[in-house]
């Protein structure tokens, strides 16, 4: 439960910097509350050191990704992530390491969490144009009501293509061929083709019979067209001449993926979905009670696990198929009843902090955005997850009564989605809606009240910081070369000083020794980084090149391991400075201080120095 911050810069710097630096991260992307990093490993504590940063509401691993929660502001520290980490055009098998299940939830989160945000804004449309109707019956014929009508089906519409978009950066394909390739499947003149074929004409494709799918609103046929182009272009791109591939790469990707989903992967991939879709469908008309109470008291911890993405295309394709969900309804009633138990922790509290995280929480729920809530107070505290899980399952229970279904997309399910359960020939489904959110909400918060929980009180400590000498110390240059200030250095993440205060070296000889005397605390696998302790509490990295991780430990070699106590002077690391510019990258080596906000002065001693010469005088706190 830590407090908001406004400084993106420095926040997105800290996590970078805790999670084992730039070259640890394979990939990055965010959704509506989260920061998801794929790691090549996780730093031993790593989880713990993010969790209590200003800003960070908590630390989620699951699906293969280091999830940071933080709320809100996510997008902007996302935005300043992306600008240092530069991994748009990194080639890392990552993904395939993961398993399939980690897989498919990575693919699905990472095409549409990104346009979750869009797709709420129009189902929110829809909800107050489903009012308009109630009220109005006569607006369906103003020009503006249809206007409005349009507007706010044009993302589901169009989702394959909005899912390119967003996959693409996933996928780490082209964009604009993803978008081309997408832009095909909803193209009007499939649509008559499909309405043709489903009429009885028997229409083929190089003699091949096409099928009758369709694939507005559709969400797996895009992602597997995405998935499947990576290999596609990347064949292309290997075997045409450098000349031909501005052209012929897409020419030829398009030509095989289109034809290919039309035939194939479309057909298969709707079959899937619609068959999922079909068999929610039958759960909930066979035993409407407990797939409320069974969907409602789960869907939380669905969240948790970062599951419940595998369900956006059993509740679109539900849409596409029967013009309603017999689902979302109850997600919405699970998130107010969240809503409820953080409120009411806020009212039981005696504690000013918790109070404050419980309302900012609680108001940011009201949205359909939960994570704040779950991971700030009602998770850690156990019994208001729990007491909000039990209400949810009763709110559900009671809205099945009533055949509560929603008729218009939540993108983000809660309060302001419950006028999407409105329908002219369903009209109790609206109050069942009204209902069965009532009892989460006030159930939630009267079972706080009842069950209470265990609230550890602190009292203010004073923050305990390592003794610091009252005079300047220094730290001696751990490579001959010319020192630079840590500005000079092509890495935005070392030169914004995200990553810590120090000077970068442009070394002329592969020996890297200990600057000071202290203790090797960390030294990565593949030889290019070590992390020192001095004996002034000054903690050090000593990155050898720029992307060097990619070598895995070729032309490096470790005189010492972590753990290992040193002296100034000693040699730590030896490498090849020529065969690590034949492999096209910069020996370039920042030298920085990652504890800086300890100290209130680095002055760098710049230009050329051999080993063991002063760089850098430091000045205590």
């Amino acid at each position: 439960m830590s407090s908001k911050v406004r400084d993106y810069e420095k926040l997105a710097g800290d996590i970078i910097a805790a999670v084992g630096g730039k070259d640890n991260i394979s990939e990055a992307a965010h959704c509506a509350t989260r920061l998801r990093l794929v790691l090549k490993e996780t730093p031993a504590g790593a989880k713990e050191k993010v969790s209590a940063m200003a800003g960070v509401i908590t630390v989620v691993e699951s699906g293969g990704q280091f999830q940071v929660v933080i709320g809100t502001h996510v997008t902007d520290v996302y935005k300043v992530a992306a600008e240092m980490l530069h991994l748009e055009n990194s080639e890392d098998g990552s993904k395939a390491s993961k398993g399939i299940a980690a897989a498919v939830i990575g693919a699905i989160s990472g095409c549409v969490s990104p346009i979750v945000y869009v797709l709420a804004a129009c189902g929110l449309l829809q909800g107050a144009l489903i009012i308009a109707t109630a009220l109005y019956p006569d607006v369906v014929e103003n020009t503006t009501f249809q206007v409005l009508t349009y507007m706010s089906w044009t993302p589901f519409t169009y989702l394959p293509v909005l899912i390119a978009l967003a996959g693409s950066k996933y996928f780490k394909v082209d964009t604009l061929l993803a978008v081309l390739c997408c832009c095909a499947l909803v193209n009007p003149s499939w649509g008559e083709i499909a309405g043709r074929i489903a009429a009885g004409e028997p229409l083929t494709f190089l003699m091949l019979p096409l099928a009758e799918t369709t694939y507005t609103s559709t969400v797996l046929p895009p992602i597997i067209v995405l998935a499947l182009l990576v290999y596609v272009e990347r064949f292309f791109r290997r075997h045409l001449p450098e000349v031909l591939q501005p052209i012929f790469v897409p020419l030829c990707s398009y030509l095989i993926m289109v034809p290919a989903t039309l035939l194939v992967v479309g057909p298969i991939t709707s079959g899937v979905a619609h068959g999922l879709s079909t068999a929610f469908q039958a759960f909930y008309t066979h035993l409407p009670w407990l797939c409320a109470m069974v969907f409602g008291a789960f869907w939380q911890a669905f969240v948790i696990f970062g599951v419940h993405w595998t369900f956006v295309p059993i509740f679109l394709t539900e849409f596409e198929q029967v013009g309603f969900s017999t689902l979302q309804a109850f997600c919405g009633i699970a998130v107010c009843a969240q809503v409820g138990a953080v409120f009411g922790v806020w009212f039981k509290s005696k504690s000013k902090k918790t109070k404050g995280v419980a309302m900012s929480a609680g108001l940011t729920g009201l949205f359909g955005i939960t994570e704040p809530t779950i991971y700030g107070i009602t998770l850690p505290l156990k019994k208001p997850f729990i007491c909000a899980c039990i209400a949810s399952a009763a709110g559900s229970l009671a809205a099945s009564f009533f055949g509560t279904l929603y008729y218009a997309f939540a993108g983000l399910a809660g309060l302001l989605t419950v006028p999407n359960a409105y329908n002219a020939a369903n009209p109790t489904s609206l109050t069942g809606a009204a209902v069965g959110t009532a009892i989460a909400l006030v159930g939630a918060f009267a079972l706080v009240q009842l069950v209470g929980f265990e609230e550890k009180v602190e009292e203010p400590v004073p923050e305990e910081k390592e003794a610091l000498p009252a005079l300047p110390f220094e730290l001696a240059s751990p490579i001959k070369g010319e020192v630079k200030p840590l500005s000079a250095c092509k890495d935005l993440a070392f030169a914004s000083g995200a990553m810590g205060k120090g000077v970068v070296i442009e070394p002329t000889e592969g020996k890297v020794y200990a600057p000071c005397d202290g203790q090797v605390m960390m030294l990565f696998e593949t030889l290019h980084a070590i992390g020192l302790k001095s004996e002034n509490g000054a903690e050090l990295l000593i990155h050898v090149g720029l992307d060097t991780v990619k070598l895995n430990g070729q032309g490096f070699k470790a005189y010492v391991q972590g753990g290992d106590l040193v002296k100034k002077g000693d040699l730590l690391i030896e490498f090849d400075i020529e065969f690590i510019k034949e492999k096209g990258l910069s020996v370039t080596t920042p030298m920085v201080i990652t504890n800086a906000d300890n100290y209130v002065d680095f002055i760098p001693s710049t230009g050329n120095h051999l080993s063991g010469d002063k760089v850098l005088d430091i000045i205590p706190a």
